[in-house]
């Protein structure tokens, strides 16, 4: 399995959202999300750049898709563990929806932004909010929802607080790496910003 790829970019074609990445004389084809795109596209010529990538092997193709950081390989693999959601309809939602947006999506049954990818219907989408909620169900009974959360904090913040840990189960973290990640940061941020943020020490 290539976990990433190091190399400089040969080729991008922004149609088909693709891009080559010559390593040491070979060029990779990879197909990529519009975020992993808009990163290559302004990276300077002859640079080396790093993408994460995963591989599907299928009987009559190996195709290679790339990811700008470890946080959309994950989410990528979450979303294609959803029956019916194959690789381009991930690429797809990954290029409309961020990590943390998707997973806040899925977390607050928002399906609307969900079929905002192109080629996602309503019923994949009502799909994917179904079977991650369902994962997300199963956590929730060992969630502590105010371990983390002062008395002196409003009930908006912990109503952000709790939501940025439904979206991180979401995103298949445990209590424990969730809660670490949590501790310290202002419990009056915007939902988004404190998924965000918490992403960030998580994959460090």
């Amino acid at each position: 399995m290539i976990y990433c790829l190091t190399g400089e970019i040969l080729f991008i074609d922004a149609l088909s959202n693709t891009a080559v990445v010559d390593c040491a004389g070979v060029g990779y084809k990879l197909t990529v999300t519009g975020t992993t795109l808009s990163y290559l596209s302004a990276c300077p010529k002859n640079e080396k750049v790093r993408v994460f990538t995963y591989m599907a092997v299928r009987e009559d193709a190996v195709e290679l898709f790339g990811f700008k950081n470890p946080e959309e390989l994950s989410t990528f693999k979450i979303l294609i563990s959803v029956s019916g959601v194959g690789p381009k309809a991930a690429i797809a939602i990954l290029t409309v929806l961020s990590p943390e947006a998707l997973a806040l999506a899925v977390s607050s049954g928002d399906v609307k932004a969900i079929c905002q990818a192109q080629g996602v219907g309503k019923r994949i989408a009502e799909r994917i909010v179904l079977e991650l909620k369902d994962k997300l169900a199963k956590s929730m009974p060992t969630l502590d929802t105010g371990s983390a959360v002062s008395s002196g904090t409003s009930s908006n913040a912990k109503g952000s607080l709790a939501d940025a840990r439904d979206a991180l189960l979401v995103l298949g973290y445990t209590r424990a790496e969730i809660d670490a990640a949590l501790k310290g940061l202002d419990k009056n941020m915007e939902t988004e910003d404190l998924i965000r943020s918490a992403l960030g020490r998580l994959m460090k």
